[in-house]
């Protein structure tokens, strides 16, 4: 039974569907922005009313941190009193905006900015008479009455704007329970409507998921078979990879062994062998002796560079003494030769020769780029285990 035959025995079904799916999504999405609005409203309400609380702490807390310098005399209690006066400020800011266009309690808000200034100047004051040594006045002004009635005029209007936010807040939910509920009758309608639509639908879907099952099937047939390819392919790559590593250190180790027995015998021959006639000339040649001399730190030269090459291609010292103190002389040698000041964590771990290799040529391979490209003042160098 295919659309156009469903569509002719019941020509009144797919106009009735249609304007239930319509008639739903005009409901759903008016009731989802008033909710919205509402919720944003309440939202804003609830952070006012905290606002407002915080408005109250924070004079306290400036308050209490005078009293304390003044009783103490101990600069950890300006501590409060300063974080208290940048909170006000914070707060009244906050409530400015929030308030802004209700004109009958900007009023009251602006009272209470009144009694807040007064009350920031009297704590003010008080301070600067204690700092300058008049002590006495400084008491003699936190003892008169008039902070305390600030102190209730502002309770006072705090509670009157608590009052007014909590009538707005009762007013808001009100608004958003009819909404809602008209929402869910609207819901409801509309849901028995499209129940009138749905059997013409269930054909179509049990050959849907007939045809859904025998693709997943297929997909995962064919998921299966990658994942096995992959794996195969990984494996393969992974068996290169430590091959080609392998090979590459038994080349730089078989290069480092000639350059030192060969290259290094050699070099060390000669030098002998300048040193031999630089004896048999001692006293009778001074310009022969001078080249022979300018020979020998050639060599000598010669010498260290080779041994350099011969660490390079294959570090001794990680044999002999580690990971840890090779890199630490890796890094060394880098801060000497490039100037850049290496910053290192080095912690003992445990690792195969072989890993403890690569790590070395990693950290060989990152400070040779960061020499050449970096341009760096400092160079962290971390080992540690984790995990």
């Amino acid at each position: 039974m295919n659309l156009v035959s469903i569509f002719k025995q019941s020509p009144v079904v797919f106009p009735l569907a249609l304007s239930a799916a319509l008639a739903m999504m005009v409901i759903s999405e008016s009731s989802y922005r008033s909710s919205v609005g509402s919720i944003q409203d309440l939202v804003a309400m609830s952070q006012a009313r905290t606002q407002i609380r915080d408005l109250h702490i924070a004079l306290l807390d400036a308050e209490t941190g005078q009293r304390g310098y003044l009783l103490t005399n101990r600069k950890e209690y300006l501590e409060p009193y300063e974080r208290g006066i940048a909170s006000i400020d914070q707060t009244l800011q906050a409530l400015d905006a929030y308030y802004g266009a209700d004109l009958p309690v900007a009023a009251v808000l602006d009272r209470l900015h009144l009694l807040i200034d007064a009350k920031r100047s009297e704590l003010a004051t008080t301070l600067r008479l204690h700092d300058s040594g008049q002590d006495d006045q400084a008491l003699q002004l936190v003892a008169e009455a008039s902070g305390k009635r600030q102190m209730d005029e502002v309770r006072a209007l705090g509670a009157e704007l608590l009052r007014h936010e909590v009538v707005q807040s009762s007013s808001g939910r009100v608004d958003l329970y009819r909404t809602m509920m008209l929402g869910r009758i609207g819901m409801a309608t509309l849901s028995l409507i499209s129940l009138l639509a749905l059997f013409l639908y269930l054909r179509q879907t049990s050959a849907l998921a007939l045809q859904r099952s025998e693709l997943k099937n297929l997909v995962q047939v064919e998921r299966s078979r990658l994942e096995d390819e992959v794996r195969q392919r990984t494996a393969q790559l992974t068996e290169l990879t430590h091959h080609l590593q392998t090979a590459r250190e038994d080349e730089r180790h078989r290069l480092a062994r000639n350059l030192h027995d060969e290259l290094g015998a050699l070099l060390t021959s000669a030098k002998l062998d300048a040193a031999r006639i630089r004896s048999r000339l001692a006293g009778t040649a001074p310009e022969a002796l001078e080249r022979l001399a300018h020979l020998v730190d050639t060599l000598n030269s010669s010498i260290a560079l080779g041994r350099r090459i011969i660490e390079d291609l294959r570090p001794s010292t990680l044999g002999n003494l580690g990971l840890v103190p090779t890199l630490e002389i890796l890094a060394r040698e880098f801060s000497d030769s490039s100037n850049v000041q290496v910053h290192c964590e080095l912690a003992p771990v445990r690792l195969e020769a072989t890993a403890e290799l690569v790590v070395y040529r990693l950290v060989q391979e990152a400070i040779t780029n960061i020499g050449k490209y970096a341009r760096a003042g400092h160079v962290w160098l971390n080992l540690a285990a984790r995990d």
